[in-house]
């Protein structure tokens, strides 16, 4: 099985380490598109990756695909970058780069509305393996138009939304509800939120006992972070400071 990155290469040599750029649930890399672009033009390279069976041309299933299988995938491309690099998740893509950072594996990490780690797992969680789809997330249309979800995106960005989904491992997702634990992170975390962000607001990281700095970006929706024209805007330049500070340049 191989796993498939889409890379994004600034036009000038930069000393920047690479990034590892992490979808979220029921997603796929081109969630990252707006992001690439932006980032490569500040000379930072990006693998976006899609994880086993996310995306057009691996079809597998996932039915009985684990949180550390997520994990495993994304070692792979690091591996393969022949350097730590900077990983960044969005969402539940924001738990598997904690997961991969807590492995020692990279420079820096950068997630944005992150699915929260444990500090212990919850037994009574049953642990269930199956397949669903992007409608367990709200989404029950694929018209542009019909997105409550996506207040903060044109018509482009909602396309690649829309684009970007398929199906999702249940037992994955037990797994994050029943406690995915991470004692500590020994590279610097930041963790990014959006005001107008429904499905993980900013409170919910008050209690993280991870060490880590926050940005908020003022109007952002949990799809905003990713690919809201005007978050983006907002978040490049603290985001790209932040990393540069983090990985000493």
């Amino acid at each position: 099985m191989a796993i498939q990155a889409s890379l994004a290469v600034p036009e000038t040599h930069s000393s920047f380490p690479p990034l590892v750029m992490v979808h979220g649930a029921a997603n796929s890399s081109p969630v990252w598109k707006l992001w690439q672009r932006e980032l490569a033009a500040l000379g930072w390279s990006s693998y976006a990756v899609n994880l086993r069976g996310h995306g057009p041309r691996d079809p597998i299933g996932l039915s009985e695909t684990s949180m550390g299988d997520y994990a495993a995938d994304v070692v792979r491309v690091v591996e393969e970058t022949g350097r730590a690099p900077v990983l960044m998740g969005w969402s539940m893509g924001g738990l598997v780069a904690m997961m991969v950072a807590a492995l020692g594996a990279a420079a820096a990490c950068v997630t944005f509305a992150p699915s929260t780690p444990s500090r212990q797992v919850d037994g009574s969680v049953e642990l269930r393996t199956g397949e669903f789809g992007p409608e367990e997330y709200g989404i029950t249309s694929f018209d542009p138009l019909d997105q409550p979800g996506m207040p903060d995106l044109d018509g482009a960005a909602r396309e690649i939304a829309l684009a970007s989904l398929g199906r999702e491992s249940r037992l994955a997702r037990d797994e994050r509800r029943r406690g995915i634990v991470i004692e500590s992170i020994p590279c610097p975390l930041l963790i990014v939120t959006g005001t107008n962000d429904r499905q993980w607001p900013g409170e919910v990281y008050d209690d993280l006992w991870l060490e880590s700095d926050r940005c908020s970006v003022d109007g952002a929706s949990h799809w905003g972070l990713v690919l809201s024209r005007r978050a983006i805007d907002l978040a490049l330049l603290p985001v790209t400071e932040w990393m540069e500070r983090a990985v000493g340049r």
